[in-house]
């Protein structure tokens, strides 16, 4: 009888357990930030919600460094003057794929625009493979430690991946969205921050 109630008491232990884990992963993607768990796919999703800052309200100065899967240092701080664009990403992230032929098609198209990712995931094999498909011609900086994000997430919160952070000549967050980040609506939001430092 005690093993049968010893048995019992740790099928309780191990329901209440993942349940926890249930509650707690709910509540790292909120649902006002736009962002949601995608069941079995290993990554939260954003719907693709935009978010805008005006000039007095922006936060930062914001400077990223790191060093990309080619062992080069990178440092915004270089690009100061530029607007730079901020990706998010991992390879076996499923919108970080569906984006990235337009993100390599703007970055080789506007002038006076920096882009670098961030990955948060992948080793180099992994990345460079992604990079030579997609015939990425920015930087990205390896980031599994999760250190370059926490620095941003002080200035603006992200809550998923991919998530693209712009930032205007003067390095201070100019919008942010969360999730794939549509093209139209990307090279709309570069234009309009190029439009102020003009």
């Amino acid at each position: 009888m005690r093993g049968k109630t010893f048995k019992v008491v740790q099928w309780v232990v191990v329901v209440g357990i993942v349940l926890g884990l249930v509650v707690s992963l709910a509540a790292c993607a909120p649902e006002e930030s736009g962002a949601a768990d995608v069941v079995g796919q290993g990554y939260v999703s954003g719907d693709g919600s935009v978010q805008t800052y005006d000039v007095g309200e922006r936060e930062g100065p914001v400077t990223v460094t790191g060093t990309d899967f080619e062992g080069n240092s990178v440092d915004t701080a270089d690009w100061a003057g530029d607007v730079v664009v901020v990706n998010t990403w991992y390879a076996s992230c499923a919108p970080c794929r569906a984006e990235a032929p337009d993100l390599v098609e703007l970055a080789g198209s506007m002038d006076g625009v920096q882009f670098l990712g961030i990955n948060t995931e992948d080793d180099a094999g992994a990345a460079q493979a992604f990079q030579r498909t997609f015939d990425v011609p920015y930087p990205s900086i390896e980031d599994r430690s999760g250190a370059v994000i926490a620095g941003l997430s002080g200035v603006v919160p992200l809550q998923a991946v991919p998530s693209t952070v712009l930032l205007d000549p003067e390095g201070y967050v100019a919008a942010r969205v969360i999730g794939q980040a549509e093209r139209s609506t990307l090279e709309a939001l570069i234009d309009e921050v190029l439009a102020e430092a003009a």
